[in-house]
């Protein structure tokens, strides 16, 4: 089974190796037919500590690092 990859905005580095990125989704409302923005946060690990607040990156699933992270960044190529 293939990994998930999502895409977001980083908006928080602040602990060490870890960072929040917030990944938006869009949908239309079943009732109204009108688009609908929602947003979670996940917290995912960057070993070498390069994201930036801002920076937009993928991140994909993986074996719980700790408590509260199971995505890591992507590299980017």
């Amino acid at each position: 089974m293939p990994k998930r990859v999502l895409q977001g905005t980083v908006v928080s580095n602040a602990t060490d190796k870890t960072v929040v990125v917030r990944v938006e989704r869009r949908f239309t409302h079943p009732l109204l037919k009108k688009t609908v923005r929602r947003s979670k946060k996940y917290h995912a690990h960057d070993e070498a500590n390069t994201a930036q607040i801002g920076d937009a990156v993928s991140i994909e699933e993986c074996a719980p690092k700790s408590k509260t992270k199971r995505w890591s960044l992507v590299p980017q190529a």
